[in-house]
């Protein structure tokens, strides 16, 4: 019996590319006759003309299926979202701007036949901005030391997981999931295959600087409390030596009375960097009350406006 295999897109404004990526996932699998598939787009409310063209493409060919949401609900819930609606005996993710080469999908199905559960594609390097490459890498390095899960380096989420992983995934309750994370928390044994990312061709990045602060942020509160720790810890030294600076002028006031002049520039100083270490940690614990009040919310990953072709 042929296994099936599940192909999710994530789509935003992507008129430029659907097209493509449809027709380049149905190329790889005319290639792979052992195996059926299905391939599930799901729209984020654009506004462009993706929505009509995922349209024409599902009423022609019936492996494609289409969710529309009733609104953008950020990049990370709305894939996730897809894939927990995948029915596969393994699920792919793919993405629509082609930074995600379809025709790896027969090397990473080949690993999964091998026997690994999650086989994950990795950039070895990339044909986008050095300078953005050299960003995320920092970030990963950052993340893994302050975390108590390890992600992998320079994974974002293209790669094959198996039913028995979706069926766990479908299990956890996080508002604001992130596959990398989760994925960590999981465990099981991975298999790992490099590749170079090319360069988008056509359209545009829809992640801006905010988006990726707050994918950033968002996975660093949700596994890790050592920013907390750091702000009890600095909040002490800083008082401590606060102390022996007080403690230092006012003995040198009594032995000098007369003589020496305090000045307004150490109060100056002393206001603005204190000032400075308040706020920045009232920002950090700022960001988990967000994440907490996120949580206790309950709100669905995404609301949906209309299904294409599921029974």
């Amino acid at each position: 019996m042929q296994k099936l295999i599940s192909i999710v897109t994530p789509c935003f404004n992507e008129e430029e590319n659907v097209r493509e990526v449809y027709q380049q996932v149905k190329d790889v699998f005319a290639q792979m006759p052992d195996y059926r598939y299905e391939h599930i787009f799901i729209d984020n409310s654009s506004t462009d003309k993706t929505v009509s063209i995922l349209k024409e493409i599902a009423a022609n060919d019936f492996n494609v299926k289409v969710i529309i949401n009733s609104r953008n609900f950020g990049a990370g819930q709305s894939p996730y979202h897809a894939l927990l609606q995948s029915r596969g005996d393994a699920s792919i993710v793919v993405m629509a701007d082609l930074q995600d080469p379809p025709p790896m999908i027969k090397d990473l199905v080949r690993k999964w036949e091998e026997g690994y559960k999650l086989v994950l594609a990795v950039k070895e390097s990339s044909e986008e901005s050095s300078i953005m490459f050299s960003i995320r890498r920092l970030y990963y390095n950052i993340y893994n030391k302050i975390s108590n899960i390890q992600i992998v380096n320079n994974y974002c989420g293209f790669g094959l997981y198996d039913k028995s992983i979706i069926d766990i995934l479908r299990k956890l309750d996080d508002p604001h999931p992130d596959l990398r994370s989760l994925l960590g928390e999981i465990g099981f044994e991975r298999a790992l295959l490099t590749y170079i990312q090319p360069i988008r061709k056509k359209g545009k990045s829809k992640n801006n600087f905010y988006n990726l602060y707050d994918q950033a942020m968002l996975g660093i509160t949700r596994d890790s409390i050592i920013p907390l720790r750091l702000a009890s810890f600095i909040g002490f030294s800083v008082a401590a030596v606060n102390l022996l600076v007080a403690t230092g002028y006012f003995i040198y006031k009594l032995l000098y009375w007369q003589s020496f002049q305090l000045g307004i520039a150490p109060l100056v100083i002393g206001i603005f960097f204190f000032g400075g270490v308040q706020l920045f940690f009232l920002g950090i614990i700022g960001e988990y009350i967000g994440a907490i009040f996120t949580q206790v919310k309950k709100r669905p990953l995404v609301i949906e406006k209309e299904r294409i072709n599921f029974d």
